[in-house]
């Protein structure tokens, strides 16, 4: 048994098991957070709203759709697949389903609601970008654009909701 582990168990039958949230709790209940677990529950956001987003824009790009009603299912679908991959990763560590979206919910909303409101604002305002085709590299290359843009903003925001103990550090508590 790791000395950590070892520290870990001793906590828990003590009835001092402390949640920790990134790895490391301080005194006090604050959580650590260092730029590279923000930076980590970042990406990990970025990855479950890139897939809904480019399916989102893809479908709607396709299909012909206003931008609006684009940007709105892309959205939508962000969310869904953002909360989708943080419940699988929840669900893998014993947890029911209802549980497991409680959790989602708690540590994915805040940062999907910024990387969303970044990413659609700066497809909007690239000139030309929404309504450029799936064929075209303005559109793609707005798009990257986007989601680096949308990372870089939100992951401060994630800093500081795992050193409160919220968004990511919510999920990380059932990744051991």
């Amino acid at each position: 048994m790791s000395v950590q582990h070892q520290h870990e168990h001793h906590d828990h039958h003590d009835g001092q098991h402390e949640h920790r949230a990134s790895g490391h709790a301080e005194h006090g209940g604050a959580h650590s957070a260092t730029w590279g677990s923000a930076a980590s529950a970042t990406l990990h956001c970025l990855t479950g709203c890139a897939i809904g987003e480019v399916l989102g824009m893809v479908i709607g790009t396709w299909l012909g759709l206003h931008p609006v009603a684009t940007i709105a299912l892309a959205i939508a679908l962000a969310f869904f697949f953002g909360y989708a991959l943080s419940m699988r990763g929840v669900m893998r560590a014993g947890v029911g389903f209802r549980q497991a979206l409680k959790v989602a919910l708690a540590a994915d909303t805040i940062s999907i609601t910024v990387m969303e409101i970044v990413d659609n604002g700066v497809m909007v305002v690239v000139p030309g970008a929404m309504s450029a085709g799936l064929a075209s590299v303005l559109f793609w290359g707005a798009l990257a654009f986007a989601f680096l843009v949308a990372f870089v903003v939100t992951v401060p925001v994630n800093k500081w909701l795992i050193g409160k103990g919220r968004g990511h550090a919510v999920a990380h508590a059932y990744h051991h």
